[in-house]
């Protein structure tokens, strides 16, 4: 299938295309850039992809080593496009541009150099020639990769809370700009983020992250609460499982039009909770799913009513 084809070398092409603009970004911004320079103490994000490299590099080792080329190069894919390359380069860019705090920047130059080293590394059994040129601009004093030692996985790199703690602020991003696209606001316009959650540990979590979820949510300033004090009722929302999140858009929000939006997100959980709450009450699924297949049925459930809970609050605030 010649279509098929051609798409996997486009696919292939843009990769590559991204993996190069990710490695002259990084030489672009090691100015000064010295090994062995006092580092500031790692970021809640720096840990999060140490963290996520490491589990990169487990399960791309044993992938390898039971020959499941497929899904290694695919585990290797989605790290550097997704993870590097989407989100921690732009999280890491406000502390490369700021030549004032040298032992920060140096952190995030430390980070980003490491985790591209690394990821060339596992990447270079499928493209050998843009790994060796990537990984020789990155360690002139190295000879070749193909004589680099292998990346190995690391304990006190193992940051699995932090790990959650950013996804839990990646889904808010998320939600943030799946709400800004509808309403047609550009990313430039910035404007303060509020973000309520009665759970104190959430509250903690986004404390830790708000520079670089400031950064990713083109906010102004993040407030950090317990509840809806001070807040306009006529802010748009965002919803995670563990928090909403308000903005103040109201000279450019439609009220019908974020009422639209939360109608169509109440009948998209109904069908969800409806769905989930069939197959929980099959008694066939229950005899016969795996007890993890039935736990995570059971955390969907929770999940889905928390969030509909959340949606008809601010329904009925606005109508």
């Amino acid at each position: 299938d010649m279509r098929y084809s051609d798409e996997k070398v486009t696919a292939s092409r843009n990769f590559a295309n991204k993996i190069w603009n990710a490695s002259r970004f990084a030489l672009m911004n090691m100015e000064g850039y010295d090994k062995d320079a006092e580092l500031a103490p790692y970021t809640l994000a720096d840990k999060w992809i140490l963290s996520r490299l490491q589990d990169t590099v487990k399960d791309v080792t044993g992938l390898l080593e039971r020959f499941e080329l497929g899904e290694a190069g695919r585990a290797i894919y989605d790290f550097i496009w997704s993870e590097v390359c989407d989100w921690y380069i732009e999280i890491a860019k406000p502390r490369l541009y700021n030549k004032e705090a040298a032992a920060e920047r140096a952190t995030a130059q430390h980070v980003l150099a490491t985790v591209l080293v690394s990821a060339m590394k596992l990447l270079h059994p499928y493209m050998p020639f843009i790994t060796e040129e990537i990984y020789c601009t990155l360690n002139p004093e190295e000879e070749s990769i193909m004589i680099a030692s292998w990346p190995e996985w690391k304990t006190e790199w193992d940051f699995k809370q932090d790990e959650k703690d950013v996804e839990m602020i990646k889904e808010a991003v998320r939600s943030i700009r799946g709400v800004r696209t509808e309403m047609n606001v550009p990313p430039s316009k910035k404007a303060t983020v509020y973000v309520v959650a009665e759970d104190a540990s959430v509250r903690e979590t986004f404390e830790k992250g708000k520079v670089f979820f400031a950064t990713l949510a083109s906010a102004s300033e993040v407030l950090v609460q317990t509840d809806k004090s001070g807040i306009a009722e006529d802010a748009v929302s965002a919803v995670i499982p563990q928090a909403v999140i308000y903005i103040p858009f109201a000279e450019l929000v439609d009220i019908e039009k974020e009422i639209q939006r939360l109608e169509k997100e109440e009948g998209r959980l109904e069908k969800e909770l409806a769905r989930v709450n069939g197959m929980l009450s099959n008694e066939r699924f229950i005899s016969k799913a795996p007890q993890a297949k039935i736990d995570e049925e059971k955390g969907k459930l929770e999940k889905y009513t928390q969030m509909m809970e959340q949606v008809k609050e601010r329904l009925a605030q606005l109508r």
